[in-house]
């Protein structure tokens, strides 16, 4: 058991849309990453995501409508629910989501990475 200050985590992060695990609950992992910009529209057939911002604002557009999320607020995307997220300035944003969640999905390209401990 050791405590995670997300500050320190976050300061440690240097890259835009590239998580980093920062802990590990059952079969999930607790991720972290900086946003700015618009992502890609995909979605996760088997898990549900868990989007907490820690710090900014965070956009989730959805194909019916756009979730805004301000810092303290989260949501949960079930799975199969196409989405892409947008922070119009950087965001720090918590994820929670199974070990098996790529980043972006159904969909791989230049943004698809495998996140590492931070």
């Amino acid at each position: 058991m050791k405590i995670v200050n997300l500050a320190e985590k976050f300061d440690r992060i240097n890259e835009y849309w590239s998580p980093r695990i920062a802990g590990e609950l059952n079969d999930s992992y607790v991720k972290l990453v900086k946003l700015k910009g618009e992502f890609v529209w995909h979605h996760h057939e088997n898990e549900d995501e868990l989007f907490l911002v820690v710090q900014g604002r965070l956009c989730i557009k959805l194909r019916d409508r756009d979730l805004w999320l301000e810092a303290g607020e989260f949501v949960i995307i079930p799975k199969g629910v196409e989405h892409c997220p947008v922070a119009e300035e950087e965001a720090h944003v918590l994820l929670l989501e199974p070990k098996s969640t790529l980043n972006t999905g159904n969909v791989v390209n230049e943004r698809t990475v495998e996140a590492g401990w931070i």
